[in-house]
């Protein structure tokens, strides 16, 4: 039986949060243990210098992420943990796809547009004034990550849904032009993927300034979870579910038990510092065995290192004849053998 290729990268600008856990990670580790699929992950450190001009962010963040992945117990027997950096033919590709890809395309890119639309409403002169050659093409570099590995299956947020379009686009163009190379990528939207609220109330996110960092210590993630922001009803006054930060995140971590439980103490008027302490002990009792692999891990980088090189291997098994076969249709090769 054929395996269906999954597909999932991480841009390494920040320290992995509860929302990047519960709405990527989790499903992730466990897809990872499914012998029935072959999943690629990588860390998008290209991908980050698009937003990100912090040489050290990055590289703290690349060690931050592979950490996470591995204490969590990404299966790397069945899955390829690779850095993105680490398999050149996927810039290669990139170049190449480049030159196939119309212009008017990367136009329509929701990114470069808000990009635009935010010059324009701050009265700029230039609506471009700021923005990268990185910014406008990076839909290419994404469907060069996807199309390099022939992958089936990219698990997205609907926000990202237009770039997998865009690579079917590009590798339809392609085949077109050169013959049947790529397979056309599908999206993958998990219509019960958990998007978490953050301590002020919107999702969290590292634009807002809102996170929950996966790993804090446990002095340090219980007082993060007291800061998350409630109304004025007291103990003893009936509370509401629907819209409270506090219950969205339980339910993110407890059985469908559990959240009946305290469903019911909600309208029994729970007060809000018990209901932190409650969250605060749930979290903390699912994450701890894990946080303790995590810090051995950054103080074991040669490990983490290892362990993204064994994954390059085995991407690049994969990439180097895949982009052999690539220049031969494009043309690019020896006069002479």
């Amino acid at each position: 039986m054929t395996k269906a290729i999954v597909l999932t990268g991480i841009t390494t600008t920040g320290t992995p949060h509860l929302g990047n856990y519960v709405g990527a990670i989790r499903p992730a580790i466990a897809a990872s243990k499914d012998q029935n699929v072959k999943p690629f992950y990588f860390l998008a450190d290209y991908h980050a210098l698009i937003k990100c001009q912090e040489p050290e962010r990055v590289r703290r963040s690349s060690l931050e992420i592979a950490a996470t992945w591995l204490a969590l117990g990404l299966e790397t027997s069945n899955a390829v943990f690779y850095r993105q950096s680490d398999v050149p033919e996927i810039l290669e590709l990139t170049w190449m796809l480049t030159c196939a890809t119309a212009k008017g395309l990367m136009n329509r890119a929701h990114a470069y547009k808000a990009a635009v639309a935010e010059n324009e409403q701050g009265g700029e002169h230039d609506p471009d004034k700021g923005i990268t050659m990185g910014l406008f093409g990076y839909p290419i570099l994404m469907a060069a990550d996807i199309l390099m590995f022939n992958a089936n299956k990219v698990p997205v947020g609907r926000d990202q849904v237009q770039h997998i379009e865009m690579a079917r686009d590009i590798a339809g163009r392609f085949n077109h032009i050169y013959g049947e190379h790529f397979t056309l990528p599908e999206a993958v939207i998990d219509e019960n993927g958990a998007t978490l609220s953050g301590l002020d109330g919107r999702k969290m996110s590292k634009s807002y300034n809102n996170t929950i960092p996966l790993f804090e210590p446990e002095n340090r993630l219980k007082k993060l979870i007291n800061k998350i922001k409630t109304n004025s009803l007291e103990p003893g006054e009936p509370k509401q579910t629907d819209g409270c930060t506090l219950f969205s995140i339980y339910q993110s971590f407890a059985t469908a038990a559990e959240v009946e439980e305290i469903r019911q103490r909600y309208v029994e008027g729970i007060g809000w510092g018990e209901m932190k302490r409650i969250l605060f002990e749930h979290i903390n009792e699912q994450i701890a065995p894990a946080r303790e692999r995590y810090n051995e891990l950054l103080e074991k980088p040669d490990h983490i290192e290892e362990q993204l090189q064994e994954g390059a291997k085995k991407a690049r098994a994969i990439s180097v004849p895949f982009i052999t076969e690539l220049r031969k249709a494009v043309g690019i090769s020896r006069i002479s053998s």
